[in-house]
């Protein structure tokens, strides 16, 4: 196939493209930059050059492509919900470019917005679009699909890593050395489900070569890692002491990401592993932490 991918410079779009290519599919890859282009022209890629608000390069890529996977999303928190709507806007303008063709298109979306508390499964819905939570993208790929796209979502972990993370564990570790010790909320055993880039970019592929099965696809390598342990972690590299803090206190030192901090979200990801035969290889996030160069 020849595949359109958004975010193809990205942490994870860039593994899905490398991820592709050795495959022996082609790919289209969105880049906003010349500097952009020339790494994913010489990785072997073809070019599409526009961005996330530019809906007439989306449409273009899709409608010039066999299938599209779209990694792509603004992770400055300062502005989310004007991330958020660019995001729905995104995914509108690829099913448009996809309209009146069976041609697939994967979005990107993540466990945290599903539940918090028992082990969240492909079958759960996620959490509706409010004023408190405006990501909109699995209710603008269900407007899609109702549209008649052939449009299905791949949900990702709290934690992606390996080298080149740029995610909540390196910020996590900023926080460690801007306050000088490592923490956790409570007692630390609220869970994080985590998986390596390699292995979800090879979730993606096999979701596109596998067109009959249905999403949502969870790309979770493991299923809930307790916070305390990814703590301890970080203290361990940084030689830092490591603390508990009260859910009062956590807010001061962890900042916006207090609520993902104390979050509980384990996820399963057994009806992905069934259906696409998928099987995670690569290196558990605590272990990937000593050595992935966080440090």
């Amino acid at each position: 196939m020849r595949v359109f991918v958004t975010g193809a410079t990205g942490f994870v779009g860039s593994a899905v493209v490398s991820e592709l290519l050795q495959a022996g599919h082609q790919v289209l890859g969105l880049s906003r930059s010349e500097r952009g282009a020339a790494l994913l022209r010489s990785q072997g890629a073809q070019v599409q050059i526009g961005s996330l608000e530019d809906h007439d390069s989306l449409r273009d890529g899709a409608r010039a492509s066999d299938a599209v996977v779209h990694t792509a999303f603004n992770h400055d928190f300062s502005r989310f919900a004007a991330s958020c709507e660019e995001d729905r806007a995104a995914i509108l303008a690829l099913g448009e470019g996809l309209s009146g063709t069976d041609r697939p298109l994967l979005v990107t979306s993540g466990v945290a917005v599903v539940r918090s508390g028992p082990v969240a499964t492909e079958a759960d819905p996620a959490v509706p679009t409010s004023p408190t939570y405006p990501r909109a993208t699995e209710a603008a790929t269900a407007e899609l699909v109702q549209a008649g796209i052939n449009a299905r979502v791949v949900r990702l972990p709290f934690s992606v890593h390996g080298p080149g993370d740029h995610g909540f564990v390196p910020m996590l570790i900023g926080i460690a050395r801007e306050k000088g010790f490592a923490a956790y909320v409570g007692d630390g055993e609220n869970r994080w489900p985590a998986v390596h880039r390699l292995d979800a970019a090879r979730a993606y592929r096999l979701a596109l070569e596998t067109p009959e099965t249905d999403g949502p696809f969870h790309a979770i390598g493991e299923e809930g890692i307790p916070f305390r342990a990814i703590a301890e972690a970080i203290g361990q590299g940084l030689d830092f002491p490591v603390r508990s803090l009260t859910p009062d206190d956590a807010g001061s030192y962890f900042g916006f990401l207090g609520i993902f901090a104390g979050m509980d979200g384990p996820a399963s990801c057994d009806r992905t592993r069934a259906a696409l035969g998928w099987q995670p290889a690569e290196c558990g996030l605590l272990a990937d932490i000593g050595r992935s160069g966080y440090f």
